[in-house]
C-alpha cells in the first residue's frame, strides 16, 4: 500500500491518467526529507475531498516532488454521513477518540464542552484546541488511506448542540439506557453520535438532548471510556450501514 500525501488545494478531479502532479510544501518536505521518498518510488496523493491518485515520483526536490499519475480513484462522500460529538475531556483522551473515529470512517467531528467536562476551550484556546484535532484529523485520514478527511467544527455548548445536529438522528451513548445501539435499524438519516466526558453526561442534559429528540442507546453491559466509546459505536454503525 502506498503512502498517502494530501494538499487540499489541488483540483484532482480534473487531471487524468499519464499528467504529472506536484505536491510542494511541508507535505512534499515531509515525503522527501523525514519519508525519504525517492524518484521510481510509488505513492498516493489527496485532495482531501474524495479523490485519490496513485503512481510513480518522477523527480524531487527539497520541498517539492513530481508525480505521473497512472490510477485516479474517486469516492463520494458517504451516505448516511456519521458525526462524532466529542465531550472535552482531560488529557489526550478526547484526542484519543478523534484519532480512532477517523481511523474508523467518522465524516465529521463536533468539539463539544458538556457540564462535566474537565477541559475547557475558551478565548484563543477555543480555536488551538479546534486546529489541533483538525491535524489529528487529517493524519488519521492520511495513516488509514481515507479519501475524506472528516470536517472539525467549532466547539459548541449543549444549549447550541440541537441546531448544530439539525436533521440527523442523534443518538446518546449512555450506559443506563435501555436500548442497545446494535438493536437499532438505520436508515438513510445521517448520524449523530453524542460522547460524554469522563463523568458521564449531567441528567439536565440528556433531559435537553432527549426533549428535542435524540435516542439514548448502550453500547454494552460495560462501561468504556470517552475515547474508546465513540470509536466503538462507528464500527457497528459502520456494519450496520453496509460500509464494511
Amino acid at each position: 500500500m502506498s503512502s498517502l500525501y494530501f494538499d487540499e488545494t489541488l483540483e484532482l478531479r480534473a487531471l487524468g491518467i499519464g499528467q504529472v502532479v506536484e505536491l510542494v510544501g511541508d507535505e512534499a518536505r515531509h515525503a522527501v526529507s523525514v519519508a525519504r521518498v525517492r524518484a521510481g518510488e510509488r505513492l498516493a496523493i489527496g485532495d482531501g475531498r474524495g479523490t485519490i491518485v496513485r503512481g510513480a515520483v518522477v523527480s524531487v526536490a527539497p520541498r517539492e516532488l513530481r508525480l505521473e499519475i497512472d490510477e485516479l480513484t474517486v469516492a463520494e462522500r458517504p451516505a448516511p454521513a456519521i458525526t462524532l460529538v466529542q465531550a472535552l475531556a482531560k488529557g489526550d483522551r478526547d484526542e484519543l477518540a478523534v484519532q480512532a473515529a477517523t481511523e474508523l470512517g467518522v465524516d465529521r467531528i463536533v468539539p463539544w464542552a458538556a457540564a462535566r467536562s474537565v477541559s475547557r476551550w475558551e478565548g484563543p484556546k477555543a480555536a488551538k484546541g479546534r486546529q489541533r484535532w483538525t491535524t489529528i484529523a487529517r493524519e488519521a485520514a492520511k495513516q488509514s488511506i481515507r479519501p475524506w478527511i472528516p470536517e472539525v467544527d467549532e466547539v459548541t455548548t449543549t444549549a447550541a448542540l440541537t441546531e448544530r445536529l439539525q436533521g440527523a438522528r442523534v443518538l446518546i451513548l449512555e450506559p443506563s439506557a435501555s436500548t442497545s445501539l446494535t438493536a437499532l435499524e438505520v436508515d438513510d438519516r445521517d448520524l449523530a453520535l453524542v460522547v460524554g466526558p469522563e463523568g458521564g453526561i449531567a441528567p439536565k442534559e440528556l433531559d435537553t438532548l432527549g426533549r428535542s429528540g435524540a435516542e439514548a442507546v448502550r453500547l454494552g453491559a460495560s462501561v468504556l471510556r470517552t475515547s474508546t466509546a465513540g470509536p466503538a459505536a462507528i464500527a457497528v454503525l459502520s456494519a450496520a450501514l453496509g460500509r464494511w
